[in-house]
């Protein structure tokens, strides 16, 4: 299993490049950018990604609502221009709430847009052109994009549902999970793309799955900060879901908590369950944090 962590965003992109590269030294895999109500994720990447070699480079997630496909198509392109074809392009639908709310755009069957969506996106990065008039979408293009030199980035869909999950194994070269348990990876998200995946004859997908991580002698008040921090996903009507296939009420239920060898077997649990790739989303004080960071840059290291 590739071992990762999520960068903040929430600074400059001068931050954000010195936080790539804090990770490229230690020997982390990749560098999760998220794309919430901030700094563009893949323009932060391009800067970055000229300056930072080696690391890969992953969006977790970019909403697809707001981007035509080719705009999206262009831009991650250029981004693995940029940044040698370290990219991996996650993209997801985000929630009915911003969807409907903040963009004034319809959420309505959102797996059929997705499915549009990505029969058009997915021919641009590939060097093709894109015929697509659906229901909900039109993109066509008259020629291949003309963006030299570059590779299709691999494309993670932020699936979790059943529709999701087929159509990203079907499609996509993977998911990009969030708020969602080893046991939930176990027993739903794994099998269900990899099925999907089989049925279309495509290579074993990646599945990359995102976790609040904390080495720490109190987990008790680890679980509280944790608890804190990403209070609002439990309330989010697609992570619920998760979290109730999980058994699980919080954030922290699902969270790596506890001593560093105790978070080991817990990414060996994960690995078994059938994650290719971790994002950590290092957690806890300062202290809790350092040591975190210093354990999985030693697994890293060692895979």
């Amino acid at each position: 299993m590739r071992i990762g962590a999520g960068i903040n965003v929430g600074t400059t992109v001068e931050g954000i490049t010195a936080q790539i590269a804090k990770l490229a030294e230690a020997g982390f895999h990749a560098a999760w950018a998220s794309q919430i109500f901030g700094h563009d994720a893949l323009t932060a990447l391009a800067v970055a990604g000229a300056a930072v070699p080696g690391i890969e480079l992953g969006t977790a997630v970019v909403p697809v609502y707001p981007r035509h496909p080719q705009v999206m198509a262009a831009q991650a392109l250029t981004v693995q221009s940029a940044a040698n074809n370290r990219l991996l392009l996650g993209i997801g639908l985000s929630h009915q709430v911003v969807v409907e709310n903040c963009w004034g755009m319809s959420f309505d069957r959102p797996a059929r847009y997705m499915k549009e969506y990505l029969a058009a996106l997915m021919p641009m990065l590939h060097g093709e052109t894109a015929n697509v008039d659906g229901e909900v979408l039109k993109a066509v293009t008259w020629a291949p994009l003309d963006i030299p030199e570059v590779k299709a980035p691999p494309v993670l869909v932020a699936a979790l549902a059943p529709a999701m999950l087929k159509l990203a194994g079907t499609v996509a070269d993977g998911t990009a999970t969030w708020m969602t348990g080893t046991g939930t990876i176990r027993s739903h998200i794994a099998p269900t793309i990899r099925a999907a995946a089989d049925a279309a004859g495509r290579p074993t997908p990646r599945i990359a799955v995102a976790l609040p991580v904390c080495v720490t002698s109190d987990p008790a008040a680890a679980a509280a900060a944790i608890n804190e921090d990403y209070s609002i996903y439990p309330n989010l009507p697609s992570y619920r879901a998760m979290l109730d296939l999980e058994g699980a009420d919080t954030a922290a239920d699902i969270s790596f908590i506890g001593s560093a060898e105790q978070i080991r077997q817990q990414l060996a649990d994960l690995e078994a369950a059938g994650a290719t790739e971790l994002s950590a989303a290092i957690s806890g004080t300062p202290d809790e944090r350092a040591a975190t960071f210093e354990l999985l840059s030693s697994i890293a290291r060692s895979a």
